[in-house]
């Protein structure tokens, strides 16, 4: 039987999409398409082949994309957003094909579903490398970070201001930023990192500036001296992020996430991704008489945490380069 929209065997919608070896999710009712998984618990779905259908069971707009809905875009989407915007009805631009079409004699598992784009609102992990936003209010990103993005959105530059600026200048940390808006969903990534997503409710996090994604662009943020850093030690200089929104994070590796009220903790400036804003923190130097004269253990300066709050470490201190 041939790749085609059939009654659907669950009994639960008309139509269901046959993909020439299998039932699909994507099932249509009156010419209007969602998506609905085959085997729901206590369904008692039916994987029997399709009969071949009668021509008087099809309605006479199956074949075309039906108005407010596109394969894997937002027209799917449920009212409201992040942040309570509205999502706009309708797909990326019409002329969209029924799913399965664009897969048309290919199998695999690129197109066999598993590697769809995510659905929901907002801010999602597609997988542990790449993030998807769906646009229903603006938010920041880094410069360069989009991979990739569909329907009508800009992309603007953001500048940081003279006092970042300054700061910037002065102290090496710095966040290249480009403001998203519009509407549509935006793919971002950073060299294949790992991607976190963190939800922040009156609070705020004090991060690594390289290892900041995206974030809502309700959220302040400035560049900041760590508590206890001096302007002579190098990468004492931190970019934090307050407010009420979502924060997107990479790290070169899986991290570990350390409670500082458990015990002293102590991290490796080069490998801290990110902590609360609110703990207190000063520098511990291991330097010694030895370290001095080429016996040290490589281990000079660590940042000390101490309060209620958490620390996220990367297994890596960034691109190590080779004295000449």
């Amino acid at each position: 039987m041939n790749a085609d929209w059939h009654p659907d065997p669950t009994g639960r919608h008309e139509l269901r999409y046959w993909d020439g070896s299998q039932w699909t999710e994507h099932v249509s009712d009156q010419g209007t398409q969602s998506t609905e998984p085959l085997d729901l618990p206590g369904a008692g779905a039916q994987q029997a082949k399709p009969q071949q259908p009668q021509q008087s069971q099809e309605p006479q707009h199956q074949h075309t994309q039906p108005q407010g809905q596109a394969q894997g875009g937002y027209g799917q989407q449920p009212q409201g957003g992040y942040g309570g915007g509205q999502q706009p009805q309708g797909g990326y631009g019409g002329g969209q094909q029924p799913p399965g079409d664009a897969f048309a004699g290919i199998k695999g598992d690129l197109v066999d579903g598993r590697f769809a784009e995510t659905e929901g609102p907002g801010p999602r992990l597609q997988n542990s490398k790449m993030l998807r936003v769906r646009v229903t209010e603006p938010f920041m990103a880094r410069q360069g970070s989009m991979v990739a993005y569909q329907g009508n959105v800009q992309f603007h530059f953001q500048g940081g201001g003279a006092g970042r600026f300054v700061k910037k200048a002065l102290t090496g940390e710095g966040l290249p930023l480009m403001r998203v808006e519009g509407q549509g969903d935006v793919f971002i990534a950073d060299t294949g990192k790992h991607v976190h997503l963190l939800h922040l409710e009156n609070t705020g996090i004090s991060a690594n500036g390289k290892n900041v994604l995206a974030f809502s662009a309700s959220m302040q943020w400035n560049i900041e001296r760590v508590k206890g850093g001096s302007m002579l030690a190098g990468g004492l200089f931190n970019t934090t992020i307050r407010g009420t929104g979502w924060v997107a994070i990479v790290t070169d590796g899986e991290p570990v996430v350390l409670n500082a009220a458990e015990a002293p903790t102590f991290a490796d400036t080069d490998a801290i991704v990110a902590w609360s804003a609110h703990l207190d923190t000063s520098l511990k130097s291991t330097m010694s008489l030895g370290g001095a004269i080429g016996r040290g253990s490589g281990e000079a300066l660590q940042v000390a945490f101490q309060g209620q709050g958490f620390v996220i470490v990367q297994p890596s201190e960034g691109i190590n380069i080779p004295g000449a």
